[in-house]
């Protein structure tokens, strides 16, 4: 499936075998890390009990395929995406599998006390020891309207404070006392790893500055993914949390067994993104043969705009089309998102992902 409008990168060029297409990985990558970010997505005709069991499977099956981590993601009064209690769905996703890390993609902090989450990610940490992950944004992960009824802390200015203090709290509680602040209990001293999301420029110099690993939002926001790339590897200072740059990059993705199996499942996601914009719920559709008359040409560009970064396809245009992006952003790691309508072609698209991300290792130096 070809999308027009705002790429983050242009279709690769045709690779001319698979030793071009290992060379063009192994510049990077001797061992792709690959993840799941899950938006808990309840379907039309679905359930929000439906989607959380089907959370969990996937989770199951992600560990079995070789994921790394698998994250949910904060939102709130969206019909469509059931991940608003986050961390409570990271301990039932934890409480599941037995190896892959589970986390948040992310917490949005202006939401919440810091003391708190703190709290919550320490307790997660304490009964999934070496397991959590926690990647907090500065969004509301809302509307205007339910951002005020959150409380959400609008000042930019507070942000990095509030970071500074989640820090603190999963650090040694010795520190709290140097930042005069009240003990997390549980929290203190789990170190607990923090990851900064973003999809700004912002985000991604904070992240290099304070030393902390960077996940980008390309999945819906792939316009500026290269510029904050390059930003956070230039301001990156070695801390006590990471010695050099790390880097997520989130990818839309719908794989199946040909690339027109995947162009139909894609409406799915097309016709999601179509409702955001509009400001309806975001319950995923059934597939649809076209989007033609569906969308006018203002909203097929904003719609594929927001994809971007989008591999769809069978499992040969995958990997040339991660390929290139890995090329291009020298991401040390691809989160997955791929929101489909069926169960089981949702499980098939990530199993394909994880075959192509696993043979980008096995190819000859």
């Amino acid at each position: 499936m070809q999308l027009t409008g705002v790429r983050v990168h242009p279709d690769p060029p045709s690779l001319r075998g698979t030793l071009e297409l290992a060379t063009l990985i192994q510049r990077f990558m001797a061992n792709p890390r690959f993840s799941v970010l899950d938006l808990a997505p309840v379907r039309e005709g679905g359930t929000i009990a439906d989607t959380y069991r089907n959370t969990l499977d996937l989770a199951r099956h992600a560990e079995t395929w070789g994921f790394t981590r698998f994250w949910l993601a904060e939102h709130h009064s969206m019909p469509g995406i059931a991940s608003a209690a986050t961390s409570i769905l990271i301990g039932h996703v934890a409480a599941g599998t037995s190896a892959i890390r589970v986390g948040s993609g992310g917490v949005m902090l202006p939401n919440h006390s810091s003391l708190v989450i703190a709290e919550q990610f320490g307790t997660l940490e304490t009964l999934f020891p070496g397991r959590i992950d926690l990647g907090v944004g500065r969004a509301p992960g809302s509307n205007g309207f339910t951002a005020r009824a959150l409380g959400y802390k609008t000042d930019e200015e507070d942000f990095p404070k509030q970071l500074s203090d989640l820090l603190a709290y999963l650090g040694p509680t010795a520190a709290n006392g140097q930042h005069r602040l009240p003990i997390a209990y549980p929290g203190a001293g789990t170190n607990v790893p923090v990851w900064l999301l973003g999809s700004s420029t912002y985000s991604a110099k904070l992240a290099g500055q304070l030393g902390l690993p960077f996940a980008f939002a390309s999945h819906f926001a792939p316009q500026l993914l290269l510029e904050a790339l390059a930003i956070y590897r230039a301001e990156f200072n070695g801390s006590q949390y990471l010695d050099s740059p790390y880097t997520i990059a989130g990818v839309p993705l719908v794989a199946a067994e040909s690339d027109a199996e995947a162009a139909r499942l894609a409406t799915s996601a097309l016709q999601r993104h179509l409702r955001l914009i509009r400001g309806k719920p975001v319950l995923v559709p059934p597939p649809v043969e076209s989007m033609d008359g569906l969308w006018t040409p203002a909203e097929r560009f904003a719609v594929e705009s927001r994809l971007g970064a989008a591999a769809i396809g069978g499992p040969d245009t995958l990997r040339v089309r991660l390929a290139g992006f890995l090329d291009q952003t020298r991401a040390d790691e691809l989160i997955f998102v791929s929101d489909l309508y069926d169960h089981q072609s949702r499980l098939r698209s990530f199993a394909i992902a994880a075959d192509v991300m696993k043979s980008f290792a096995h190819f000859p130096s």
